[in-house]
């Protein structure tokens, strides 16, 4: 019997998932048909602009709710992998049906809650050799109304960002396995009993409820962390501030050249970002970061830091290896990475 009933976690979700933004079929068609020319048309201004080339990874794929919750329930399965058969293993007598649904019901009940926020996702945390892109199409359509926003303007935007974020787990082969190692070793550091997992599990579910509803102060990670785990955290912190700010960095660079609108968009668009329940990945509630870092303001102020001081080919050497990625403080001090990473480019 596993730990988590994944069916059951599945079914929950979609059942509880939002209804979307309403619309014609017709709408609904023309939507998908754009996202997926934005996103192709996005290739290039970002290849140009990142200088990194994903080469054949496959594009961006346009989904539903539905299709989103299943992309996680699996990536579920993979970043819980070495706790849950930890539980499973050494005491196994704490996994029980009634635990199991339980756990199921309460993570299907987050992830329905998820997926009515999110715009879109790489999959870093996957069983296969190469993630996907997905862009949610009913939450981008829900986002760009509730922004009042010029609708083809904002998906070329959200496209930007999005296709930076393939670029970087394409381009860099070593990132996905690097960033799901990080975390696996975060779960191994767990100093509490394996009996008390399975509590703990449930406290961090909830957290992450509490987080999505408004609660600046709730996180997975402040539910289950122990102090050994606060080194691992603040590397996964620090390479999510990066990711993210590389991100928001491009799509403003490329975006006044294609998105006429983009300053109304951007200025929109960070209101929405404070307000209570506003989400852009799962990954920002699951560890917290929210609540422990400005990952996008942060993260985008040392990327353009990097980039002025020593270029684009010198900031891009941030991917040669895990040990050139930027520690929670040099994303703070940028010029503290440039000293370490790229003295013989500083004047």
């Amino acid at each position: 019997m596993e730990v988590v009933d994944w069916g059951l976690a599945r079914s929950t979700a979609r059942s509880f998932a939002p209804r979307g933004p309403g619309g014609t079929p017709e709408d609904a068609r023309s939507a998908v048909a754009e996202l997926r020319a934005l996103a192709r048309y996005a290739v290039d201004p970002v290849r140009e602009r990142t200088g990194l080339d994903a080469g054949h990874a496959p594009g961006a794929i346009v989904v539903d709710r539905g299709a989103w919750v299943d992309s996680n329930v699996d990536g579920f399965r993979v970043v819980l992998a070495p706790l849950l058969e930890r539980m499973a293993t050494e005491q196994p007598g704490v996994v029980t049906t009634v635990g199991s649904r339980l756990t199921a019901v309460e993570l299907g009940g987050v992830l329905a809650y998820l997926s009515g926020k999110v715009l879109g996702q790489y999959e870093a945390f996957t069983t296969s050799s190469t993630g996907r892109l997905l862009l949610v199409a009913p939450n981008i359509v829900a986002a760009e109304r509730h922004l009042d926003v010029d609708t083809r303007d904002f998906r070329l935007w959200i496209c930007l960002h999005e296709e930076t974020h393939r670029v970087q787990f394409s381009a860099v082969p070593w990132l996905s396995q690097h960033l799901v190692g990080e975390i696996h070793d975060y779960l191994a550091l767990s100093e509490i009993g394996v009996g008390d997992s399975l509590k703990r599990l449930m406290q961090g579910l909830g957290s992450i409820v509490a987080a999505v509803r408004g609660d600046a102060g709730a996180s997975l990670v402040d539910a289950v962390q122990s102090e050994d785990q606060r080194e691992v955290f603040d590397r996964i912190t620090a390479l999510m501030s990066l990711l993210e700010g590389h991100a928001d960095h491009v799509m403003d660079e490329v975006g006044p050249e294609i998105v006429p609108s983009v300053a109304q968009i951007r200025e929109r668009f960070e209101k929405r970002r404070g307000e209570p329940g506003a989400v852009d990945g799962l990954a920002r509630r699951l560890l917290g970061l929210d609540a422990k870092m400005r990952q996008y303001t942060e993260g985008r102020s040392f990327v353009s830091h990097v980039v002025d001081a020593v270029g684009r080919d010198g900031f891009n050497r941030v991917w040669t290896s895990p040990e050139t990625l930027p520690t929670r403080d040099e994303v703070l001090d940028p010029a503290a990475w440039c000293t370490r990473v790229v003295p013989d480019l500083l004047a």
